[in-house]
């Protein structure tokens, strides 16, 4: 199971109480309840990094440990599922969701020349950020509901097939 290897990787609570990155989340982030592995944790860790992967702001990292904390999910499991966009993704992830904005606005895809600078990203992103940032919410809700699920669904059927071997090897009395 993940779980065994994910305990493995987390840090232990004498870590996480000295680790001062977690400083501007107060006491909060702190709270042991908010790095455990279970269910429901797990599963708002995942979703709340899928959603925040689609948010365009630089700091979604800081924003889904925040969130984390918020709906008490797991802060590594958000923090870590927020690099889905990464440098290599983003622009895909973007343009669909610019895609699938437009679609929904029913509005006329423009087309456009990729600069990697300000001052394309001001020019640019003018015209264009009504499709942008609806498809960016919609595509991060759609994509965190599904993680959510699957997670949930996992897990279920998991805990279900170690039960059913625990009935199986069960040694008569």
């Amino acid at each position: 199971m993940p779980k065994k290897l994910l305990k493995k990787l987390f840090p232990n609570l004498e870590a996480i109480r000295h680790n001062q990155s977690l400083e501007m989340f107060g006491s909060a982030g702190r709270e042991p309840n908010l790095w455990h592995l279970n269910r429901r944790s797990v599963a708002r860790g995942i979703a709340i990094g899928l959603f925040c992967a689609f948010v365009p702001i630089p700091g979604q990292m800081v924003l889904a440990a925040a969130i984390a904390i918020i709906f008490r999910a797991n802060i590594p499991l958000s923090v870590i599922f927020v690099w889905v966009s990464n440098p290599i993704t983003m622009p895909a992830l973007f343009y669909t969701a610019y895609k699938f904005g437009a679609m929904l606005l029913d509005v006329q895809l423009q087309p456009f020349q990729f600069e990697f600078s300000l001052n394309w990203l001001f020019t640019e992103l003018q015209d264009r950020w009504q499709p942008f940032l609806v498809g960016c919410i919609c595509c991060g809700a759609l994509v965190s509901a599904t993680g959510y699920i699957l997670v949930q669904l996992y897990w279920r059927w998991y805990v279900a097939k170690v039960w059913q071997k625990r009935k199986f090897y069960k040694k008569p009395s």
